[in-house]
């Protein structure tokens, strides 16, 4: 987990290359804005949320993401 801590920020433009390819593969088209923009809108929809939370000690951070079942806190 401490690496997911150090690098989860490199997930999205991973998905953003993934989701381009994918999109590439099932359907063909020429216009690479629109591969780009269908990319980034899914990218962003399955990527990690960092989140800042107030609690009785102070305010933390917090990763979030749909594949995790339990948050990750940042110090």
């Amino acid at each position: 987990m401490n690496l997911f801590k150090k690098t989860y920020w490199l997930i999205y433009p991973a998905l953003i290359i993934f989701f381009m390819f994918l999109f590439d593969q099932v359907y063909q088209t020429d216009t690479f804005l629109l591969k780009a923009i269908i990319s980034g809108v899914a990218a962003f929809l399955v990527s990690p949320r960092k989140k800042k939370i107030k609690t009785e000690t102070g305010e933390k951070f917090q990763i979030t993401w749909i594949f995790l079942k339990q948050p990750i806190e940042l110090n």
